[in-house]
């Protein structure tokens, strides 16, 4: 129990630390200049173009309840507790910190900066199995339907949509190259400063409880599994084996969560140098 709960303080410790900085990025940087980043933080800055005495973290807060809602329908409280935690504390902070105002009002660093820091707040929800809600939740309901499109495509197709949005709103082209940089910057922080290359893991499980693992790994991590028939040599029994591909970012969340179903499983963790099929890159050589 005691090992139990000092690794919930951890995440939720965690959560929080990246929770504040994702809000610094977005109430320092980003809000004061004008750059609007995607996702629902990016429509809430549009919203408050043309309401000014709406706060950022409000308007995001109000955008996320029915997401929320229509998300534990689906997927269950139990799966986007640390979610709506990590949602909640983002938006009352973006409100806390903004009259601060600009801690510089160079667009260009201030995108740089928002950026970097937004993706470093990201990453630290994203790895204890959070989100900052918004489009992250969006995406993973149009996955249900749409398994064929990968993630990676709907989130630059609903962020374009997003900087978009804000070029038309502000009539400033400006400001819609700069918010498509903000985005850049933050998705090259993520994939190779904080995650390394581009290099996938695989995993290879050997457990009793392989059903329950592989059923998370699918529900929560939108990964792909392959159940293999194995025959112990020392033992003589037969076995299952689980074969798992994810993405690096998400090797972290794909451990815990078989810890936590079987911490006397055996598993292997390798690296995949190319993985080509859906969600991956395509055969000829091109990603989705």
């Amino acid at each position: 129990m005691k090992s139990k709960i000092k690794t919930i303080f951890w995440e939720y410790l965690l959560i929080s630390i990246g929770s504040v900085v994702y809000a610094v990025s977005v109430s320092l940087f980003l809000d004061p200049n004008g750059i609007v980043p995607g996702g629902f933080t990016g429509i809430a800055m549009i919203i408050g173009y043309f309401f000014p005495t709406l706060r950022t973290g409000t308007v995001v807060l109000l955008l996320n309840v029915p997401i929320i809602f229509i998300g534990i329908f689906k997927f269950g409280i139990k799966f986007l507790t640390s979610t709506i935690y990590a949602t909640v504390l983002s938006s009352i902070m973006m409100n806390v910190l903004a009259p601060l105002g600009a801690l510089t009002n160079d667009p260009l660093l201030a995108c740089v900066a928002g950026g970097c820091l937004m993706a470093i707040g990201l990453q630290l929800v994203l790895t204890q199995g959070a989100t900052t809600g918004g489009t992250d939740i969006i995406v993973k309901l149009l996955r249900l339907k749409f398994r064929g499109i990968s993630a990676g495509t709907m989130f630059i197709f609903t962020d374009g949509l997003v900087v978009l949005c804000a070029a038309i709103a502000t009539r400033n082209v400006d400001s819609g190259l700069y918010a498509a940089m903000c985005i850049i910057v933050s998705a090259v922080v993520m994939d190779i400063i904080l995650n390394g290359s581009n290099e996938a893991k695989m995993i290879l499980l050997i457990s009793d409880k392989y059903e329950a693992i592989t059923k998370r790994l699918m529900t929560e991590l939108d990964a792909g599994a392959t159940l293999l028939d194995g025959h112990g040599a020392y033992s003589g029994n037969d076995k299952t084996v689980v074969l798992c591909v994810v993405k690096k970012a998400l090797i972290a969340r794909a451990l815990k969560i078989i810890k936590a179903e079987d911490d006397q499983s055996f598993a292997i963790v390798t690296t995949a140098n190319e993985v080509f099929g859906e969600g991956y890159k395509l055969h000829g050589g091109d990603s989705f």
